[in-house]
């Protein structure tokens, strides 16, 4: 039996399982589908909210909190495994926001750099950038990860870690509990035991844990992108404007998102979701009009009423904790929000304050 057992592949389950067997926990991870394949795949790899300015105080310090940790494991996990995440710190551009004053106040409370630029700064930065802007907001501490380089990154370190067990495309079925404590995880290839259970599922943590009749407010939320194929340079740093933005990665290739679609779990790509995301784009730099669309996928977010993640253990059951429902900051709040349930499953100090995340009361 390992000490603990993780229900979920994605980066939170992922980086949930580093942080325990860097402490020197026997970790066992389950994934139904490859690790790392569902929403941290599908996601852009901004490290902040879109607007951050428009999120609650919870949100708002686990993304501090968690913005300032990826160069560090980004370094870490690219001497380690070899492979590159791709943190680029290039900040981001914002074009119209009609909420500048509400923007600014929020920056000079939490003392983050964001100024209003002139039109010149603009395309000094960005010179395709969608033209006749008088000005823009510019956050210059603002990165982006390649997110599916991250995941086979960790992917990588996790394997070659002794303490660690894998089991890929192992599907949990439920979890059984006995005398208040989850005695057994169910699978397709058998039983499964962990001294601690942490359900990291996404959007599927609310059907894990309904098997023990805990009824968990998360839903899956689709989001589809596409890619463009560009030249390198062609957009430079993270651009957003109207709700949508473009994503540069060191190759060139650059990301437009996102949809939001509440379809269950169905994750069918549509043909107007692509136009509207084309438009978008061409919007904010026209010359990727002249870019092949490369790829267009559709993963699903784990919505939550408020956008504020579930972390923590599961009222009535001794052994069973939950991180689950980050909605479309999964991997901007990862850094943090694992840290601070890993914090409470080894009695340390919480990093944060934790009673706005736990299921108790919500």
């Amino acid at each position: 039996m390992s000490d603990f057992l993780v229900v979920g592949g994605g980066v939170i389950g992922m980086m949930t399982t580093l942080q325990l067997a860097d402490a020197g926990h026997s970790v066992t991870l389950v994934e139904r589908g490859q690790c790392g394949r569902e929403a941290s795949w599908a996601g852009g790899g901004i490290v902040s909210p879109l607007y951050p300015w428009r999120y609650s105080a919870p949100i708002s310090r686990l993304s501090a909190w968690s913005e300032g940790r990826y160069p560090e494991l980004a370094l870490r996990l690219l001497e380690e495994t070899g492979v590159d995440p791709e943190y680029r710190q290039k900040g981001l551009l914002y074009l119209r926001v009609d909420d500048e004053r509400d923007a600014m106040a929020w920056a000079r409370e939490v003392g983050k750099p964001l100024e209003r630029v002139s039109g010149d700064f603009l395309y000094d930065k960005e010179p395709e950038a969608v033209p006749g802007c008088a000005d823009a907001l510019w956050m210059p501490t603002l990165g982006s990860i390649r997110n599916p380089r991250l995941a086979r990154a960790l992917h990588a370190r996790l394997a070659d870690m002794p303490r660690v067990t894998l089991h890929e495309h192992c599907e949990v079925q439920g979890l059984r509990e006995q005398g208040g404590r989850i005695v057994a995880v169910e699978t397709n290839e058998g039983e499964l035991h962990g001294d601690q259970v942490v359900v990291c599922g996404g959007a599927w943590a609310a059907e894990v844990l309904t098997t023990v009749g805990v009824e968990l407010p998360v839903r899956p939320v689709k989001g589809q992108m596409i890619l463009f194929k560009a030249p390198p340079g062609l957009v430079r740093r993270v651009v957003l404007m109207d709700g949508r933005y473009v994503i540069p990665r060191a190759d060139g290739r650059v990301l437009a998102g996102s949809t939001l679609e509440e379809t269950g779990f169905d994750k069918s790509l549509s043909e107007s979701a692509r136009e509207s995301l084309w438009t978008s784009a061409t919007g904010i730099v026209p010359a990727l009009a002249d870019c092949e669309v490369e790829h267009h996928w559709a993963g699903l977010r784990p919505g939550s009423p408020d956008g504020v993640p579930f972390i923590g253990a599961v009222p009535g059951i001794d052994n069973l904790h939950v991180n689950a429902g980050h909605f479309r900051n999964g991997l901007v709040l990862a850094p943090a929000s694992t840290r601070l349930l890993v914090d409470e499953l080894l009695g340390r100090e919480p990093i944060v304050d934790p009673a706005p995340y736990r299921l108790k009361g919500r």
